[in-house]
């Protein structure tokens, strides 16, 4: 059962429509995602299984978009069935190692209060609470937690990715990852 981190790209996004539409609700459309793969500000990674003798599909999704000097994570999801494996983290490391490569300073993203695993993952890669955005979610009007990371420049985060890498290594390369195709398309 092999995994593979990548770059979305064309033959992917109707699976990411619906992956989206499973972990989100809908969020961004076909057409949105589209736009994101064409934005040169835009950086989507997606985890693919392939299982033996069946069609590869899509499990997790991250979005990340280069605003000046800052990382915006949008989107990051792992399908309910694969989530507590360490693909969230996987992701995660893998957009924050994006948006040191683009040389950006800090990342910033919005998540539910209710979410404790997502805030459990973001408070482990340094991010912490800055604000609060009454009703950000229209479907349930829960409040978006702002939460910022800042030093992404900083020599000390070069170790911290090391130190995610190799605790991504230890957690999920074992479950088979091929992640040697992962390479920044922009």
């Amino acid at each position: 059962m092999a995994f593979q981190l990548q770059q979305l790209t064309a033959e992917y996004l109707p699976a990411v429509v619906e992956l989206d539409r499973i972990c989100f609700g809908g969020l961004w459309t076909i057409e949105g995602y589209r736009r994101e793969l064409d934005s040169p500000n835009s950086d989507i990674c997606i985890l693919i299984h392939s299982p033996e003798g069946k069609s590869p599909f899509v499990v997790g999704v991250g979005c990340m978009w280069a605003i000046v000097d800052e990382a915006h994570i949008t989107v990051l999801g792992v399908s309910p069935e694969y989530r507590g494996q360490g693909w969230g983290f996987l992701l995660l490391w893998a957009l924050l190692k994006l948006a040191y490569e683009r040389k950006l300073h800090r990342s910033t993203l919005e998540v539910a209060p209710s979410n404790e695993a997502a805030l459990s993952l973001y408070h482990k890669f340094g991010f912490r609470e800055v604000g609060r955005r009454r009703g950000y979610y229209q479907k349930t009007g829960e409040d978006g937690l702002i939460l910022w990371r800042g030093g992404l420049q900083n020599p000390v985060f070069e170790k911290e990715l090391n130190s995610w890498e190799k605790e991504v290594s230890d957690r999920v390369f074992k479950k088979d990852l091929i992640c040697d195709t992962f390479q920044q398309s922009n």
